[in-house]
């Protein structure tokens, strides 16, 4: 990871008491980081209507230095900055992080609770989401050349990590069943695994998959080892699937319940087409 100054307050809006205020100041960016690929998305937050949307992936896994390249030349290519923002939103998606339950969280503590299941270094910068709906907080190592280079086009933003977004969006679509429920998202590069049962979080780990057969190895695992019947438990998938793909019809064989997951839009939030809603839900819910 590169070192150096990191920039993380969340940008403001400042107007003085009966200025005018400017439309274009209440768009509201959301950019999707990861060593694999980028997205972004901008909000219309007056007309609450999602304007632009796109994504980029990556031949190959790319080192945190050739990201940065990327993205730089990413933003000037998209358009991004011919918009003002009044909020701008970075999430970064790696495998660097650990989920704490929140009585056992001392903030002082940070390196301890990566250093078994993430390799860090001695300067790297960590920082940590809180998730207060599962009383958990998300240790985690940002990108820091990446936030550093968010900062010089767009000034002061906040950021947080992948895990603690999919998490708690799967929560609030949720929250009215008690039922055992296994989710799998797909990316061409990884799989997110995450079991909730009666409203609590009880498994979530991420996994480098290339074949449907490395998927539904980490899948049959899991569930053996969490002792989820393959015959009783409902399996939704989302992301890079769809009925029919050899993945979907994979997993047909294995398990019983399986079904679709399709996130919806918030109810105040509209765009003009499935390709805008998907990149939104991507990096807002995803």
């Amino acid at each position: 990871m590169e070192t150096g100054p990191l920039f993380m307050t969340k940008k403001e809006t400042n107007k003085e008491p009966g200025e005018d205020l400017i439309l274009e100041d209440y768009y509201h960016l959301s950019i999707q980081v990861s060593l694999n690929g980028l997205s972004f998305c901008i909000l219309d937050s007056i007309g609450k209507k999602i304007v632009r949307a796109e994504s980029r992936r990556f031949s190959s896994r790319l080192n945190p230095f050739d990201a940065q390249k990327e993205l730089k030349a990413f933003i000037k290519s998209s358009g991004v900055t011919d918009y003002a923002f009044s909020e701008v939103v970075v999430v970064h998606r790696n495998d660097l992080y650990s989920l704490v339950p929140k009585v056992l969280f001392d903030p002082g503590e940070l390196p301890n609770y990566l250093k078994y299941n993430a390799k860090i270094l001695a300067n790297d910068l960590l920082e940590y989401d809180e998730i207060p709906s599962f009383d958990l907080v998300n240790v985690y190592v940002p990108f820091v050349n990446i936030n550093n280079t968010i900062y010089d086009f767009f000034g002061d933003f906040e950021f947080k990590h992948h895990s603690s977004v999919l998490i708690e969006s799967l929560l609030a679509s949720t929250s009215g069943s008690n039922e055992t429920v296994c989710f799998a998202h797909v990316t061409p590069e990884e799989l997110d695994l995450i079991v909730l049962k009666q409203k609590k979080l009880v498994f979530f780990n991420n996994f480098s998959c290339h074949t449907p057969e490395d998927f539904l190895y980490y899948l049959l695992f899991t569930m053996e080892q969490l002792q989820l019947d393959t015959g009783e438990t409902k399996l939704r998938v989302f992301g890079s699937i769809e009925e029919g793909d050899p993945l979907f019809d994979l997993c047909q064989e294995y398990i019983q319940h399986l079904s679709l997951y399709i996130p919806d839009l918030p109810k105040d939030i509209s765009s003009d087409g499935p390709d805008l809603q998907d990149h939104y839900l991507e990096i807002n819910a995803f």
